[in-house]
Parts: structure tokens; C-alpha cells; sequence
């Protein structure tokens, strides 16, 4: 086990433990809020290709995969009362420390992303799968109010055409230059904005 692997297991187990109240009460909530389950478990694609599902609190109804994108957008008529709470704070990302726990995901790294989506990257953006893909990094922190930016129609083509590749520059910058030191910043980075 690497220090990587070591610190982001050991972070993640700390932290479930006391967040576990916080989670029940969050849960309450979302099944107050409608019906359904508590979490989301969206497929991803995660280090080397390998899909896995990822852990997040749900905050749409339980149907939405049905009535809409894989993609949320700004005026997203699915998303639930409490749901727009917990994306706005960032809350329903907490379960996937579970994920960090499972060794399917890392506390910093590119943000795993639909296999739909993957399917359509070049050999160049592919190298983002070469490591775990994780629960904060400089894409995430830099587009951490995307959904404003995908509003209207043409949402899906300004994703494909702007967005996501734009996503995948900033994150195969970081793989080139990332240290312990730099995760331990976009970890500090995080909490700072989420705080903010």
C-alpha cells in the first residue's frame, strides 16, 4: 500500500465514523423528501477503464434516469427539495468516501465520469485513466458551479464541445505535476470553498 493509498484509506475511515449521525439525518431527509433510496449509484469509469458504481446521497427523484440526461443541467426539473440543498453544498458527494474506503476511488484525482462520455475520448484524454479517480481535483474545483453552465436545448453539445474537454486538459495538467503536497492542497482548496 502506497502513502497515497494509505493516507486516502485512513482519511475517509476517520472521517465515516462521525459523519455516520450526520448521514442518517441526511437520509431522513431525502426519503421525507420523496420516495426512492437513499443513495445514487450512477455508473463510472474508474482507474484502467474498470466501471464502478459510485456512493452519492440522491438528490433527484427516483425515476430521473428515465425522464432525462446522465447529465444534471441548471434548470433540471428533477431534482428534489432537499436535493438542491445537498448539490449545492456539495453534500451529496460525501458518501463516496465509501468509495475512497473500497479502493475504487481516491480522495484527489479526475472526476470519473460517465462511460457514455469516456467512450468519447481520445487516446490523450484517455491517460486520466491511468490513475483512481477522485472525489476533488482542479477541474471540479475550477467548474464546482457547472450545472449554471448547462442550461437550454444545446446543453449536452456545449458539455461535449466545451466543457469536458476543457475538464480533461486542466486534469491531465495536474497528473503531470501531482505530488502527496499538491493533493494535500486541492484537499485544503476544498474545504476552503466548501466552508466559503
Amino acid at each position: 500500500m502506497n502513502i497515497k493509498r494509505a493516507f486516502d484509506f485512513l482519511f475517509s475511515a476517520f472521517f465515516l465514523f462521525p459523519l455516520f449521525p450526520f448521514f442518517l439525518l441526511i437520509a431522513l431527509l431525502i426519503k421525507l423528501s420523496s420516495p426512492g433510496p437513499v443513495f445514487y449509484r450512477g455508473l463510472r469509469v474508474g482507474k484502467d477503464g474498470h466501471p464502478f458504481r459510485i456512493f452519492k446521497f440522491r438528490t433527484m427523484t427516483a425515476d430521473a434516469a428515465t425522464r432525462g440526461p446522465g447529465i444534471t443541467t441548471g434548470d433540471d426539473l428533477r431534482i428534489t427539495r432537499i436535493g438542491h440543498i445537498l448539490r449545492k453544498t456539495k453534500i451529496d458527494e460525501l458518501p463516496q468516501l465509501i468509495n475512497v474506503v473500497m479502493g475504487e476511488m481516491s480522495l484527489v484525482g479526475p472526476r470519473p465520469e460517465d462511460p457514455r462520455y469516456v467512450a468519447l475520448y481520445t487516446p490523450e484524454q484517455r491517460k486520466v485513466l491511468s490513475v483512481c479517480p477522485g472525489i476533488t481535483s482542479p477541474a471540479s474545483l475550477q467548474y464546482r458551479h457547472e450545472e449554471s453552465l448547462l442550461k437550454g436545448d444545446g446543453w449536452e453539445r456545449t458539455y461535449l464541445a466545451t466543457i469536458l474537454p476543457r475538464k480533461l486538459e486542466i486534469e491531465l495538467a495536474y497528473l503531470e505535476r501531482r505530488t502527496f503536497l499538491t493533493d494535500i492542497q486541492l484537499i485544503v482548496r476544498t474545504l476552503l470553498a466548501l466552508f466559503r
